[in-house]
């Protein structure tokens, strides 16, 4: 089907706007919505018409249907990244100042320090327990056997805790 004529795709607009808005209304009970979906629809027949005249109303039909999901989803995925951004707001420790959120690097900082005397696969296997992986996970992740990673991490741990006990030592000493 080809709409050289303007006439003739007039004519199937208004024949099926009114079906085509109604039913795209009831699906996504917004007017507003609605109206600007149905233009979507119509905007898609005039580029690429269906091949038979006769199969407009299906046509129309199908795509309002895709359409009207289409819009469904997208809501839901904004939605669904509005409640992550308000819990992440609410979440998130107010009222800090200044001096709180200085410690907290500082003791970052000093944390990233006593892991860096630690090696490669101490400190893989802490900051993979720490992030929640299984024990299957990390066993797989540094090849070793499963029973071998709870040997693992408690004298990686024994270790990052000797590291932060000389380095508590030598504050003790600096004052």
């Amino acid at each position: 089907m080809n709409f050289p004529e303007r006439d003739a795709f007039q004519d199937v607009f208004y024949t099926h706007y009114p079906s085509v808005r109604r039913k795209l209304m009831a699906l996504v009970r917004n007017e507003a919505a609605a109206e600007d979906l149905a233009q979507e629809v119509f905007l898609r027949l005039y580029r690429t018409p269906p091949d038979d005249p006769g199969a407009v109303g299906a046509w129309l039909h199908r795509v309002l249907t895709r359409t009207a999901y289409d819009y469904l989803n997208k809501l839901t995925r904004e939605r669904a990244l509005l409640e992550k951004q308000e819990h992440e707001v609410q979440t998130r420790p107010e009222g800090r100042s200044g001096e709180e959120e200085v410690l907290q690097k500082l003791d970052q900082e000093e944390v990233r320090a006593w892991l860096s005397q630690l090696s490669e696969r101490d400190r893989e296997v802490l900051l993979l327990r720490h992030s929640g992986y299984s024990y299957a996970e990390i066993a797989e992740r540094l090849q070793v056997r499963q029973p071998l990673v709870g040997m693992l991490i408690q004298r990686a741990t024994a270790r990052l805790k000797r590291c932060a006990g000389g380095a508590a030592q030598v504050k003790r000493k600096a004052k």
